[in-house]
């Protein structure tokens, strides 16, 4: 698998989500066996690329590359700026966002809502493709399969970003008005990749081993991106790399290689955001890893009530360490666990 240049470990990616894919998770995520990770959606406007919060989206200190960030704009001269200022700073593939469906995104028109003006999204794609050339720098492409039902578009997309100079394109199988609602469909992924050259990302509902060799199957597809079904859930990319070259399941993780990826990734995630911040945003990790677990719902209460990073540790090192004594391996979790979240925390770019 290449995306220009670049080599990649393998065929699964890691999917850009706010407020989720940051340097700490998306090192954990290449650890345990993602081939490739993307950034967190970073902002083309000028006047926000200062800010803390661009900044840390932004981090990426010692991570393995490639390094690939995702920009997000309505103005084709200020995503090309954009493009040039991250590769001044590091990066090594621009992904453009016209995938995510936020209201706050799609209501200045960035994000999926491009995708309703294509000439727009043309002109976008052309002046990142331009801007990252002369630095051999690929540009990759993240969307839906349209606006709405009655307006599926990205066949059209694809092969003008084709055209224009993207050297991969990643579909989630659902309109923008869909936002995460029903189930994704990959008919339109297979018709992507049935017309274009260059490699074809399917993305949307890959949440087991299983489901992502159908998907593949069913499609055709170069690779896989998975999101959702990663959070508290890192290794989930090592059991599909798993099954698929062998056809077997993996053994769930060992309760004491948690505790310890755990500790690690809350350690590295304080790091980034400091102390106050930090506790408060890893609260939603935290989370995710016991959702399914015996107790895991009174936990997480719990683990509300906590506000320093001392306490928090302890109080995870405390309820793994009781899990372990009666179970040595994560107990299987259920489907609905694994999916069932607010909706605020299932922003996928």
């Amino acid at each position: 698998m290449h995306i220009g240049p670049y080599t990649l470990a393998n065929n699964l990616f890691v999917a850009p989500m706010a407020g989720v894919t940051d340097r700490p998770f998306r090192k954990l995520c290449k650890q345990l066996g993602a081939g490739y990770a993307v950034s967190e959606m970073v902002t083309s406007r000028p006047d926000l690329q200062a800010s803390l919060k661009t900044s840390r989206r932004a981090d990426h200190r010692g991570e393995p590359g490639p390094i690939a960030v995702q920009i997000a704009g309505t103005d084709a001269p200020m995503m090309a700026d954009a493009a040039r200022h991250n590769i001044d700073r590091g990066a090594q593939i621009i992904d453009i966002n016209m995938g995510c469906p936020a209201k706050k995104v799609c209501n200045k028109w960035a994000g999926s809502a491009l995708m309703q003006d294509e000439a727009l999204a043309v002109s976008i794609i052309e002046a990142v493709v331009q801007a990252a050339q002369p630095h051999g720098v690929p540009v990759t492409l993240k969307m839906r399969t349209g606006w709405c039902q009655q307006h599926k578009n990205a066949l059209t997309l694809a092969l003008a970003a084709e055209a224009a100079g993207v050297q991969m394109v990643t579909v989630h199988g659902r309109t923008r008005e869909q936002g995460y609602k029903g189930l994704a469909e990959y008919d339109t992924i297979a018709a992507v990749k049935s017309r274009l050259r260059i490699p074809v990302v399917a993305n949307g509902d890959i949440d087991s081993p299983e489901k992502a060799a159908a998907v593949l199957r069913h499609t055709g597809a170069d690779a896989l991106m998975i999101g959702r079904a990663a959070q508290g859930r890192p290794w989930i990319f090592r059991e599909i790399a798993h099954y698929l070259a062998t056809g077997e399941h993996l053994a769930q993780p060992l309760v004491a290689e948690v505790r310890r990826l755990l500790l690690a990734h809350l350690d590295e995630h304080y790091g980034l955001y400091g102390e106050r911040t930090g506790v408060r945003s890893a609260r939603k990790h935290i989370g995710w890893y016991v959702r399914a677990l015996p107790g895991g719902e009174a936990f997480r209460q719990f683990m509300n009530t906590l506000d320093s990073a001392a306490l928090q540790q302890r109080a995870v090192g405390d309820y793994l360490d009781a899990l372990a004594q009666q179970h040595e391996r994560l107990p299987q979790a259920t489907a609905e666990s694994l999916t069932e979240m607010p909706d605020h925390e299932q922003e996928t770019h």
